[in-house]
């Protein structure tokens, strides 16, 4: 198997999560606002879980937004793993030539 990652796939899908984070609120903002014509026409346990959730919106907003913080934090973390890993094994196959006898190879060599 062959794995193939560009050097700017993490940062591209850190601006894209980034993104969604941003959306993610709205929505949730949006669906609040969607929500406010009910108000008043639940009862029982209905109404108590809308309550909840108009009370709850900002905590679920934040939330889920904390947990894709998280996730960008990861994709941070990843990159910066990716692109040590990529210096390093640079660094390691120049020190690999430098100590390599090429001369040795040569076939034709007199």
């Amino acid at each position: 198997m062959k794995f193939d990652m560009g050097s700017t796939t993490l940062v591209t899908l850190g601006k894209s999560t980034i993104g969604s984070s941003d959306d993610l609120g709205t929505l949730i903002q949006w669906l609040i606002a969607a929500a406010e014509p009910l108000e008043g026409k639940f009862n029982g346990a209905g109404k108590a879980a809308f309550d909840s959730f108009k009370i709850r919106a900002d905590e679920i907003t934040d939330a889920l937004n904390g947990s894709l913080s998280s996730i960008l934090g990861g994709q941070a973390g990843m990159d910066e793993a990716f692109g040590s890993g990529d210096v390093e094994q640079e660094d390691n196959a120049n020190k690999n030539m430098g100590a390599a006898n090429f001369d040795a190879a040569r076939f034709g060599a007199r």
